[in-house]
């Protein structure tokens, strides 16, 4: 029997060699491709280890006419010392790209549309987004008007990052090695490319003029102003005493009792607006919450002062905090890596904060051609004006773009293929005036007067700005230049010659107030200006909710101390939320189709405190169905161009059209607004693919938060120790803190003037850029947590905390 088997075996074999090989073949690729992949990993772990920074010792700067001295605290934030100005800021630079090298590269890369000659043919439309709007260019004037002096300190922090690439051309970050390219030298124009980058996140209006445009061609003005509302009933302008607030509230408008009422009236591309409707987060715009409170409500008797800024969230961080100091010159806060100074923060005397104050700094225009193509000036006509952009294409042939400019200056056209008119973007960044960043100076300041000085000559972005001092004042001051339009604001691109610009506002007539009678001052976004100011600053102000808990929370409260400012940061409570629970449950309540799972829905939100918490399954629900009303309400009027209604108010917007319950809104399928509200709690359950029991939806778990590299997050093996990973969160864009899955603070400042070594400031990860830093993500816990932590300040203060001493020589 044995020896049967062995030569029926010896057969099988023989008659299926090819099999074996193949098989063989198959094993020997399956093994190449594991050595490939643990070769690949090991590489790149080694690579990360290799670009590590030298945070203790010495190391030789060229440049320099001193020693500076970096004392890194706990959380590896970098205290600079130097003996002069020069050497303070060359050696910002280099510190800034011991951490931050590659994101500083692709930041300004991202700026002036020069992504595609790394990243390939898929970046092409966002790099000629960037020619078009010439960006670079734009940068390159700024540069050119810089003063002797900022032009100066501008070079100072190049020839910084340019030490710090010479010197570790072998030894680059990872990301370098990973796409096999190496960082041109640094220019002061890379560093104002960056600035104006944040100006483009922060005050961009000419795509929603073009989707406002659409959409009103759709609704006509009349249905279209319910879609965007200017300012709100609930808005409370920092420039005037808030009403009081313990008072009974006006109240919100009732929701229909019965059928009857149904009858009463209601007195990228391009953002991506054409994009579906499951990732939508309309109101995860950038924007902040900031508010300075005098000694007479604090337990210390000294001004406090908080600001958060909202952004996307970013690996590496938005913001690189820093210390500088040099002789009297003292600053410590964020700055934007890539760029000199201080950003946000304090000095000596003064402590500010920034939110988002949306001015309208952008106008399109229509312009009107001849058989000769020529457009119309009120001189006559003019042929346009032609820049050549190439776009370099890694992997692809070479792009050219054809700019087009006119008197208003960029034709937007090859950005809007099926545009027919041609039309030119008039922007404020385009205006000679708009020069240069008057950081230094802001970072000089010691009081009032020289704080509004330095502002005065901030072009953009448009900004709120408050202010607290070690004298016991508390101030604020809207910044930026707007355009004075005589004749209004138009929300649309402009077809007649009305509504040219006259100038800018004057600065001292901008929003601004000091020392107001009851020592409080917020701003979140929402309208600033009272009901009589003489200019339009915008029409899209963000919804009023973040501002006016803020001004609730801290109305009647005293002895005030970081800890509670801390609270209020975190805050995730509410008011519509909890107005559209109520809402919600009283529809399904009188609605002629109910069933058991919407009764039990409209039971767990009637009761519902209003707290948007990570167990919380009212706000789960509320949610699902605020997700499902625009697409029900807006598609069966707009079609598909539903999808192109955006606006920073569309969270009140929401909340008036659902509370007044207006007869002409109300799609046809629906017989009254109960039945309508009803349904969109079903649809938002069925979308969201809701449990059978409703108990057990968990809100945070459902609204994560995920932050990942924006290179390492494609890596399996990388993806989730380089990134935060699907973490669950409290809190939405209705709540003080403002979060969504991939937006949220970038950061939590509080200045304490009665403890300057008190005061605290984090960011969301971390200083360094190296997944294999420890101080990669080492502020992450802080942050997630709703904790914080204190920056140093004083030279004993810092001494203590010091972990790292590095020392640059000439």
């Amino acid at each position: 029997m044995t020896l049967g088997r062995s030569v029926e075996v010896r057969e099988e074999r023989r008659r299926h060699p090819v099999l074996r090989v193949i098989l063989s073949l198959v094993a020997l690729v399956i093994v190449a491709l594991i050595a490939c992949v643990l070769g690949g990993a090991w590489w790149l772990r080694h690579a990360m280890r290799d670009s590590l920074p030298q945070l203790d010792g010495q190391v030789r700067l060229p440049g320099i006419s001193a020693p500076v001295t970096i004392r890194r605290d706990q959380h590896a934030v970098p205290h600079i010392e130097a003996a002069t100005l020069d050497d303070l800021f060359e050696a910002q630079g280099y510190i800034t790209a011991q951490d931050r090298l590659w994101q500083m590269d692709m930041a300004r890369r991202v700026a002036a549309g020069e992504l595609a000659e790394l990243l390939g043919k898929k970046l092409i439309d966002h790099d000629r987004m960037q020619r078009v709007l010439q960006m670079r260019a734009t940068a390159e004037r700024m540069t050119a008007s810089l003063s002797e002096r900022d032009r100066r300190y501008f070079e100072d922090y190049a020839r910084g990052v340019n030490a710090y690439i010479d010197s570790h051309r072998e030894h680059l970050p990872a990301e370098f090695r990973l796409l096999m390219y190496k960082p041109k030298p640094w220019q002061p124009v890379d560093s104002l490319l960056i600035g104006l980058n944040m100006v483009q996140i922060l005050d961009e209006h000419w795509q929603d003029k073009l989707s406002r445009e659409k959409i009103e061609a759709r609704l006509g003005p009349t249905l279209a102003a319910d879609l965007y509302p200017t300012g709100s009933w609930r808005d409370h302008p920092p420039t005037v005493a808030p009403p009081d607030l313990t008072a009974p509230q006006q109240a919100i408008p009732d929701v229909p009792l019965d059928e009857s009422q149904t009858s009463l009236q209601d007195l990228q591309h391009l953002r991506e607006v054409i994009h579906g409707t499951k990732d939508v987060c309309r109101e995860c715009i950038p924007g902040s919450n900031e508010w300075a409170i005098s000694g007479a409500h604090t337990e210390s008797g000294k001004p406090l002062l908080s600001n958060d800024m909202h952004l996307s969230h970013n690996l590496p961080n938005t913001w690189y905090e820093v210390d500088l100091k040099s002789g009297g010159f003292h600053v410590a806060g964020v700055t934007v890596a890539g760029m000199p100074f201080v950003t946000a923060g304090r000095n000596n005397h003064i402590a500010w904060g920034y939110t988002a104050l949306y001015g309208d700094t952008q106008d399109i225009y229509v312009e009107q051609l001849n058989s000769q193509r020529e457009y119309q000036r009120p001189d006559g006509w003019h042929p346009f004006e032609h820049v050549k952009e190439t776009i370099h294409v890694r992997g692809g042939s070479d792009v050219i773009v054809d700019v087009e400019r006119t008197n208003h200056r960029i034709v937007l056209n090859p950005l809007l293929p099926n545009e027919k008119r041609t039309l030119s973007l008039r922007w404020a960044a385009y205006d000679s005036q708009a020069s240069g960043i008057p950081l230094f100076d802001l970072n000089s300041a010691s009081d009032w007067e020289s704080f509004r000085h330095a502002m005065s000559a901030w072009w953009a972005p448009t900004l709120n700005v408050i202010y607290a001092d070690d004298q016991g004042h508390i101030g604020y001051q809207a910044v930026g230049y707007v355009p004075n339009r005589p004749t209004g604001i138009k929300g649309t691109p402009i077809s007649d010659s009305q509504h040219e610009w006259q100038g800018f506002i004057p600065f001292d007539q901008m929003p601004s107030t000091f020392d107001p009678a009851n020592g409080i001052l917020a701003t979140a976004n929402s309208r600033v200006t009272p009901e009589n100011y003489p200019f339009q600053i915008t029409q899209e102000w963000a919804s009023p909710y973040r501002n006016e808990r803020i001004w609730k929370w801290l109305a009647g409260k005293d002895k005030l101390t970081p800890a509670d400012m801390l609270t209020l940061q975190t805050d995730i409570y509410s008011e519509l939320d909890q107005e559209f629970a109520q809402r919600f449950a009283y529809a399904i309540d009188h609605a002629s189709k109910s069933d058991p799972r919407l009764r039990q829905a409209a039971d767990l939100m009637r009761s519902w405190d209003g707290v948007v918490g990570i167990d919380s399954s009212p706000a789960t629900i509320v949610a699902a169905a605020k997700h499902a009303f625009w697409p029900m309400l807006l598609q069966p009027k707009l079609g598909d161009d539903w999808k192109a209604y955006e606006w920073a108010a569309s969270a009140f917007a929401q909340e008036e059209i659902s509370m007044h319950a207006p007869a002409q809104w109300l799609p046809k399928e629906y017989s009254t607004w109960d039945d309508f509200l009803a349904a969109c709690v079903s649809r938002g359950l069925e979308d969201d693919h809701a449990p059978a029991d409703l108990r057990t939806w968990h809100y945070g778990f459902e609204h994560p938060v995920d932050i990942e590299h924006p290179l390492y997050g494609m890596l399996p093996w990388f993806k989730k120790w380089t990134g935060t990973g699907a973490q669950p969160q409290s809190g939405d864009t209705s709540t003080v803190k403002q979060v969504n899955r991939t937006f949220g603070p970038s950061q939590r400042f509080t200045m304490d003037w009665n403890n300057v070594d008190g005061s605290t400031e984090n960011i969301v990860m971390g200083q360094s850029g190296d997944p294999l830093s420890p101080y990669y993500r080492d502020q992450w816990t802080y942050w997630y947590d709703g904790t914080t932590f204190a920056l140093p300040f004083t030279d004993g203060a810092i001494a203590a905390s010091t972990s790292h001493t590095l020392r640059l020589t000439p």
